[in-house]
């Protein structure tokens, strides 16, 4: 993951129900326009998209959690980070759970893959009964 200075305290959002997903998605909408970020239509639309998806599997697998939503500048572009954490089950395989169309929910499988390619910087840590934290980055161009 790139370094990048902190431009504000981050927004933090519980996710425990589909409203929070909702919740998430708006957050994430209000940080990507906001005036210290100015991201494109297309990279708004790129990082809220990853984010609802993020923000399911944390409800769905990981049981809920919580996700913090913020600015961040790397001295050329600023960006919008958010950081996704459950204290779930983990993911046993994280290279399967990453290949396109592996699905254990009945879904098209492109939940973290999908999420993956939406975003600049994707940074995932899990470990079996401890929980998975997901961090993605979206750059300004």
């Amino acid at each position: 993951m790139t370094a990048g200075v902190d431009l504000g305290q981050p927004q933090a959002q519980a996710i425990r129900s589909d409203e929070d997903v909702v919740r998430v998605r708006q957050l994430v909408r209000t940080v990507a326009v906001a005036v210290a970020v100015k991201l494109s239509l297309v990279d708004q639309t790129k990082v809220v998209t990853a984010a609802s998806e993020l923000a399911r599997n944390t409800l769905v697998y990981g049981g809920g959690g919580t996700v913090e939503v913020g600015t961040v500048d790397n001295g050329t572009r600023r960006g919008v980070r958010i950081v996704f954490a459950d204290c779930g089950p983990g993911i046993a395989d994280l290279d399967l759970a990453l290949t396109d169309g592996y699905t254990t929910g009945g879904g098209l499988g492109l939940g973290l893959s999908g999420a993956r390619r939406l975003v600049d910087e994707f940074d995932i840590k899990t470990a079996v009964g401890e929980g998975t934290r997901v961090t993605v980055t979206k750059w300004s161009r």
